[in-house]
């Protein structure tokens, strides 16, 4: 396991996702993304499908060390250390694919476009972005239907988060 620091957070309510944690994830958090999950709780989502935590654990472990080599693009992340960032795309992933519901019981609702909106996000920053992701994707050996699924998905989402012009 990767060593991190736990990291303080603060519980924001609203009426659309109640409650929020807002700010680096909790210590909890963290370690409920590496507690074992039975994908047959989930038959018929593309999450037991894939072969689940385990695969969307490696998917994003090997998208954040892609990251961390990308000198210009890791900029782009506040915190020293990418570990709570891959933690929260990880269990995001497990729930949107059809897996437990951690993410949004600890986070409350996605909220994407919110969520990055602090962000920089044009057409270049997309781009390295979805070039990260589909290494990781390529790192992951998977049937090409499971990951030509993935690679929609991802490059739909990565063009709808593009919040400023070139």
């Amino acid at each position: 396991m990767t060593e991190h620091n736990p990291l303080p957070h603060t519980v924001k309510r609203d009426p659309l996702s109640n409650p929020v944690v807002t700010g680096p994830s909790s210590d909890e958090f963290l370690r409920l993304a590496e507690t074992e999950v039975d994908v047959a709780d989930y038959a018929g989502t593309f999450y037991a499908e894939v072969g689940g935590r385990p695969v969307f654990a490696a998917l994003t472990k090997n998208f954040y060390a892609s990251v961390a080599e990308d000198g210009d693009f890791r900029q782009l992340y506040p915190e020293q250390d990418l570990y709570p960032a891959q933690i929260r795309l990880q269990l995001f992933l497990e729930q949107y694919w059809g897996g437990p519901s951690t993410y949004s019981e600890h986070r409350g609702h996605p909220r994407l476009r919110m969520r990055h909106m602090p962000f920089p996000v044009n057409a270049h920053y997309r781009d390295t972005w979805l070039r990260h992701m589909n290494k990781a994707i390529d790192q992951l050996e998977l049937p090409l239907l499971h990951a030509e699924t993935l690679r929609e998905y991802f490059e739909r989402a990565a063009f709808s988060l593009v919040n400023r012009p070139d």
